[in-house]
């Protein structure tokens, strides 16, 4: 329906900004409204250089530009939707992988308490901790994502009017290309375009020409 297309402009231009506006994050390869399976859209983005390891910087951006969707939509309809759930899902899951086995969390520093059996099986994540601790872990995952999800609804309502220019050509055309979201992004920050490449050609006739 015309409601479920804007919701679903509006929670993929969601990530799509915040991917923009967070320092360590890559680039917008594509964003879409077109269902893929389970998903009403996708954002897509590729990485600059491939990572044998993750900085905790660029982890915790991912957490913000994953709660993106979910931002655009309280921002927007003063309401939200299940179109969120595999964003949380993947979300607590880093968060939670940050607390117990990266040693990334201030309260419990470089203590191991989870670990991974059968990696190549089931990949099955196991506690090392007792029962009080275990709560403790859910308090620090909780604490983590509220404040991604804070940072991402202030990044948003200071994006708002990009968010309404991508979300309006998203209803429009359903799919647009990383180059075609920083020309709207530019445009809607009142920045200038980015000069086009030159072929190979026409750079060898302006050096002719110099």
């Amino acid at each position: 329906t015309e409601k479920e297309r804007k919701l679903t402009a509006y929670h993929e231009a969601g990530h799509a900004v915040l991917i923009r506006n967070l320092p360590n994050s890559d680039p917008v390869h594509q964003v879409t409204i077109i269902p893929r399976g389970m998903a009403g859209g996708m954002t897509m983005f590729l990485p600059q250089e491939d990572r044998s390891y993750e900085s905790q910087n660029h982890m915790m951006e991912s957490l913000v530009h994953l709660l993106g969707g979910r931002a655009a939509e309280e921002i927007v309809f003063d309401t939200v939707t299940t179109g969120a759930a595999n964003d949380i899902e993947q979300a607590t899951g880093l968060a939670r992988s940050m607390v117990t086995r990266f040693g990334m969390s201030k309260k419990f520093g470089l203590i191991g308490l989870e670990s991974v059996e059968s990696q190549y099986l089931d990949g099955r994540a196991v506690l090392n901790c007792s029962d009080a601790t275990a709560a403790e872990i859910d308090q620090e995952v909780m604490r983590i994502l509220k404040e991604c999800y804070q940072e991402a609804l202030e990044l948003l309502s200071a994006n708002r009017e990009v968010m309404d220019q991508l979300a309006a050509h998203l209803i429009e055309k359903e799919t647009i290309t990383g180059k075609e979201f920083m020309q709207i992004y530019r445009q809607a920050k009142g920045l200038p375009q980015e000069e086009p490449e030159q072929t190979a050609g026409a750079q060898m006739k302006a050096a002719e020409q110099t």
